[in-house]
């Protein structure tokens, strides 16, 4: 698309932007840090210290809306100057609500300290060392071809099953678990012409028949953890609120953790140089990781709703109005990224991106993806050698050809071709 089409696009309906969004990012930097959009109203965020303002702010702005944005239809206009009163009264009838991401504290507080049930430092190293196992168990499948899809060979299957060690689904589950979950699902036809369910539908059932499992014959395992775990004032949540924090981990964190090691695989597969850096200085992968984190965040867009009329970067924001933070943007903001376009694996400020948030809504699972790019770049690099891009798939180095997911939200590659020769 050309700057001049950017003056009419509709950004939630703009088809081939999404295979290339920064250019676009960079037509709204051009009106400021902030910038109120005119076909929809909604206030778009490209700026990392006006992004961080907001995501610190949640007097001031609800995650009502976190996921339907302007599309939220609320029963009645949330007009005034502080609509707190209406959010609250009518918030349960908003798509989403029952989601963790959308709650607002002190209901976020509360659900989120189950999840510290989940992610102590003694669980998290037991689901490491299940991580170097399934890496290799992954590899192993694909490895004598000298060639692989990446997302679904490795990507896709090993986001998949680190979640299901770390939440104690059993390992001898984890292949019907695999079957179930991976790949588009939705809307199955099986025999007969019947409709089976879909992933989702799977999870719920299943992680509402582990909680009710433990709950009535309590075991020495991280579930019952989970299951028994209760609210800061000592009362036992529903088995839904459980479930629902459970299954929300496991899909949320599943997927973008994908995308983030398609990103990582790519530039190794582009760059010969970077990868045999990597191979070499094994201590610079940390920074490899981040540097991918913050160049192609994996959730492009997420929403505020505005409770009290406000100001962001000196831009007035009335009550009831929606918010469009946008990572992608925030991590290319050059008040704070020296040549904020370049991969640089030596960039001094490698941490301080925005791809995780920030603040009480930060992404609890940062830690767990962390490990899972860290363990997976450094075993691929000890079993595959001369890891390189399938020209036959993707096209000759300056004419790549590659595909991104239609949607504003999201962004990873929905195929990754790779050939390489097999190390031992």
């Amino acid at each position: 698309m050309s700057a001049s089409d950017f003056d009419v696009v509709d950004f939630f309906h703009a088809g081939r932007l999404y295979q290339d969004p920064y250019p676009y990012y960079e037509y709204l930097r051009a009106h400021g840090p902030v910038w109120r959009e005119p076909r929809r109203g909604l206030y778009m965020v490209t700026g990392y210290e006006e992004s961080l303002s907001v995501y610190h702010d949640t007097d001031t702005f609800s995650n009502a809306n976190v996921v339907t944005g302007p599309f939220a239809e609320w029963p009645e206009p949330l007009v005034g100057d502080d609509v707190s009163a209406l959010i609250e009264k009518h918030r349960d009838q908003i798509p989403f609500n029952d989601q963790l991401p959308s709650f607002d504290p002190p209901k976020h507080t509360a659900h989120r300290s189950l999840l510290g049930r989940l992610l102590t430092p003694k669980r998290l190293k037991e689901n490491e060392e299940f991580m170097w196992r399934l890496a290799d168990r992954q590899v192993d499948e694909f490895l004598a071809r000298g060639e692989c899809e990446f997302i679904h060979d490795y990507a896709d299957p090993f986001t998949l099953l680190v979640i299901a060690d770390l939440l104690g689904v059993p390992e001898e589950q984890h292949a019907q678990f695999r079957e179930e979950m991976q790949g588009e699902r939705e809307g199955m036809v099986g025999e007969h012409g019947t409709v089976t369910h879909g992933p989702m539908d799977y999870l719920y059932e299943r992680f509402t028949k582990f909680i009710e499992e433990r709950r009535r014959e309590p075991r020495n395992d991280v579930m019952t953890a989970m299951a028994t775990a209760t609210f800061p004032d000592g009362t036992l949540p529903e088995v839904r609120d459980v479930m629902l924090i459970a299954a929300n981990l496991f899909s949320a964190g599943q997927e973008t953790t994908a995308r983030l090691l398609g990103q990582m695989f790519k530039l190794i597969g582009e760059r010969p140089e970077l990868q045999q850096l990597l191979r070499d200085e094994r201590e610079r992968i940390p920074n490899f990781v981040e540097e991918c984190l913050r160049l192609e965040p994996p959730i492009q867009g997420t929403f505020r709703l505005a409770r009290v009329s406000t100001q962001i970067g000196g831009v007035p924001v009335p009550a009831g109005a929606s918010v469009l933070l946008l990572p992608g943007a925030a991590n290319r903001d050059p008040r704070r990224f020296e040549a904020p376009d370049e991969f640089r694996l030596d960039r001094p400020n490698w941490r301080q991106h925005a791809t995780f948030g920030s603040g009480v809504h930060s992404c609890a699972g940062a830690p767990l993806a962390r490990a899972e790019a860290r363990v997976s770049a450094e075993r691929l690099l000890d079993r595959l050698a001369d890891i390189r891009i399938s020209e036959k798939a993707h096209g000759p180095a300056g004419a790549r050809r590659y595909q991104y997911p239609n949607f504003y939200m999201l962004r990873g590659l929905v195929r990754l071709h790779l050939e390489f020769t097999p190390i031992g």
